[in-house]
């Protein structure tokens, strides 16, 4: 089987690794926007071969891992390339503005929109993982446009690397995924920079930083490329999310400088209740 993987980074990479393991006798073709990255990703073996634009149409699946806006734009030209029992699926975090861009394509069929609950804040085919997807989430979308053979063959897959399968209307996806996923990664970068406009002096930054500081921060190392296409893609739930926070911490400061400190004690006692939320999906995860 002939696997072609545009952008072979965090994700490409690790499902160039999936792919490998669990796809008997594949072939793993790849792309990068960046000549090193590419040349990287053949020193490691992640992949064996380039992929050329001579090369789709003997691809027999195509996955497409690359930021979300010029994903848009290749996914058309690919599915008019692909051959007529091609598969292509993209791994992005919007779905809705990638699913409406093919709703009306001759080859809709062959196309199938996903979204793995897993990542790390860095990027390029060095940081792939052969484990990234285990016990991750997989959303699918709009799965009764994709035609019966070729979604139970990318469900087998998943399945066989891990994945718990997870269908998702993809509106209902985008809206969701601004407060798990995107509003994460704003507040991660303002902390950052914050930290950064108001401490100068770096040193004394990493002198107090703990782990709490570290791992809020951490997404602040995620790549604007990838990023700033997702805010643009799903900016009106991001700003309907931002709207909430932003009242949150309003009223936080509010109580603070008022000294209501026993009414802030109550919140942070409710909010401590998420603790019983992520034991539950841990479970969950765990039991699946």
């Amino acid at each position: 089987m002939k696997v072609g993987i545009i952008g072979v980074g965090l994700i490409g990479g690790s499902l160039a690794l999936s792919a490998r393991e669990h796809i008997p006798d594949v072939q793993l073709y790849g792309s990068n926007r960046s000549e090193a990255n590419l040349k990287k990703s053949l020193e490691l073996g992640l992949i064996d071969f380039p992929l050329h634009k001579q090369d789709i149409k003997s691809m027999d699946i195509i996955l497409l891992a690359i930021p979300v806006d010029i994903a848009i734009i290749q996914l058309v030209d690919l599915l008019d390339e692909v051959n007529d029992n091609a598969l292509i699926i993209d791994f992005g975090s919007t779905k809705s503005a990638i699913c409406f861009e093919v709703a009306l394509h001759s080859k809709r069929g062959q196309f199938l929109a996903t979204h793995p609950i897993a990542g790390t804040e860095y990027s390029g085919p060095a940081a792939a993982l052969p484990n990234l997807f285990m016990n991750k989430i997989q959303i699918l979308c709009e799965t009764q446009k994709t035609r019966p053979d070729l979604l139970e063959w990318a469900q087998d897959w998943f399945k066989k690397i891990g994945m718990n399968l997870r269908e998702m209307d993809p509106l209902e996806h985008d809206k969701h995924i601004a407060y798990v996923s995107h509003l994460s990664h704003i507040s991660s970068y303002m902390l950052g920079k914050t930290v950064i406009e108001k401490e100068k002096d770096q040193t004394t930054i990493f002198d107090m930083a703990g782990s709490g500081f570290a791992s809020t921060v951490r997404l602040a190392k995620s790549p604007p490329s990838m990023w700033i296409p997702i805010f643009k893609q799903n900016k009106d739930n991001i700003s309907e999310t931002l709207t909430e926070y932003i009242n949150n911490l309003n009223q936080f400061k509010t109580l603070l400088e008022t000294e209501k400190f026993d009414e802030l004690y109550d919140q942070i006692g409710d909010i401590n209740g998420i603790r019983q939320i992520l034991e539950g999906i841990a479970k969950t995860k765990n039991n699946n």
